[in-house]
């Protein structure tokens, strides 16, 4: 008897008691969906994990200001004293392996064109902010280091900035006013895309560091050359550990903080947080997985239960078989081949409703998913597997029925 055949006394079998089959499979179909929503999770998560670290910039540390507390309530980041052009240089001259340096002062307003305006963020920044964010100009040019130092009056814009004030018009060229103050656009920058926090990095606008900070940003009370965030590039080379400590041993020096005391200033990698985001994640999804495998486990107990009893209500079917011909091999094959295909239905099922719960967790949680044609076809040979493990036991034990046995059986 071919595998064909045994297929077909299998379909035939299971919907003579459809009901049973699909209530027996219910383990098979919790396994299944659980490999689904793991792997496109996980796989989606990882992928939104190396987008956003592709987009903060490869090999990179962040200097912020600290925080100042009165009576025991935080004022909040950059409350303490700012960083500096000084600082910035320092770091630039004094750390090994540095390959670009920028500084960030942040602000938000309208910015105008004609009669098109909108309510955007600006940043202020040195000429190698792009080179340190790896994030360039796909139209016009970037800011040159003259421009930086004369407070020249040009901007680069984010696609989003594009999008709302000239739709599918030239930007190039083109003047904007920034809180009133005109501003040539000379570049438009590469999207990113949002960023871990859910903000859109394309919304921006990009001015030099001094015009920033002293006509749009405005300058600190305490030092004029305030550079809000210090952005520092590293080569590929370079362990960032080593380089975090011998930043903040030289900031340290420089800002006067005596030993046992709090750091005014933070300096962080921003690629380990994501990453430490990510392995929770995996967490998450070894968890998952350990579920899908008891599930499986369950399953497959289940299968070899019903198939046992099925065994036992077709013994006398069994000795007819054995009794015109049918060998122990195709009796083993037609019942293997049935446990098989109530874990395939199971399967299937279970795929169908995997790939639904992960979609509703992307539109929920706001978070993408892989889903991979390999990843079904695990969770299919999974259950395949299955099927053949616990569906071997009452298999064999229904080919090795005595046959005169099997057709007295009432």
């Amino acid at each position: 008897m071919s595998i064909v055949d045994s297929l077909r006394i299998a379909l035939t079998a299971l919907r003579a008691n459809m009901l049973r089959s699909i209530l027996t499979t219910l383990g098979i179909i919790i396994g299944v969906g659980s490999v689904i929503v793991m792997v496109a999770v996980g796989s989606g998560a990882r992928s939104e994990v190396d987008r956003q670290i592709a987009s903060l910039g490869s090999n990179m540390l962040v200097v912020f200001p600290g925080a100042s507390r009165v009576g025991g309530r935080s004022g909040g980041a950059g409350s303490r004293l700012p960083l500096s052009e000084r600082d910035m240089q320092a770091i630039r001259e004094k750390t090994t392996g540095v390959v670009a340096v920028s500084g960030m002062l942040q602000g938000s307003g309208p910015v105008v064109r004609g009669n098109m305006n909108w309510s955007t963020n600006f940043v202020g920044v040195h000429d190698q902010y792009n080179v340190v964010r790896d994030w360039p100009v796909i139209n016009g040019r970037e800011f040159t280091p003259n421009e930086t130092r004369t407070a020249a009056r040009v901007a680069l814009l984010g696609t989003t900035v594009v999008e709302k004030l000239f739709g599918t018009s030239e930007p190039v060229g083109q003047t904007i006013r920034v809180k009133n103050v005109p501003f040539q656009v000379v570049g438009v920058l590469e999207s990113k895309g949002q960023n871990s926090f859910g903000r859109d990095q394309d919304d921006v606008v990009m001015l030099p560091m001094s015009a920033a900070r002293g006509r749009i940003v405005g300058r600190s009370q305490v030092i004029n050359d305030s550079v809000g965030t210090i952005y520092v590039k590293f080569a590929p080379d370079v362990s960032l550990t080593e380089a975090q400590e011998q930043m903040e041993s030289l900031l340290r020096q420089r800002r006067r903080i005596k030993a046992g005391s709090e750091d005014d200033f933070n300096v962080r990698n921003l690629s380990e947080f994501l990453r430490a985001r990510a392995s929770a994640l995996t967490t998450m999804g070894w968890l998952l997985g350990a579920t899908s495998a008891i599930s499986l486990i369950v399953g497959g107990i289940g299968i070899m239960n019903i198939m046992l009893v099925s065994v036992t209500e077709r013994t006398r079917e069994i000795g007819l078989r054995m009794a015109v011909g049918g060998r122990r091999r195709d009796i083993l094959l037609q019942f293997l081949v049935e446990a098989v295909a109530l874990c395939m239905l199971g399967g299937v099922i279970g795929v169908i409703i995997g790939v639904s719960a992960a979609a509703v967790v992307a539109m929920s949680a706001q978070w993408p998913i892989l889903i991979a044609p390999d990843a079904i076809l695990m969770a299919l040979a999974a259950a395949a597997l299955t099927g053949i493990v616990f569906g071997f036991f009452p298999a064999r034990r229904a080919a090795h029925l005595n046959p005169i046995d099997a057709l007295r059986s009432e």
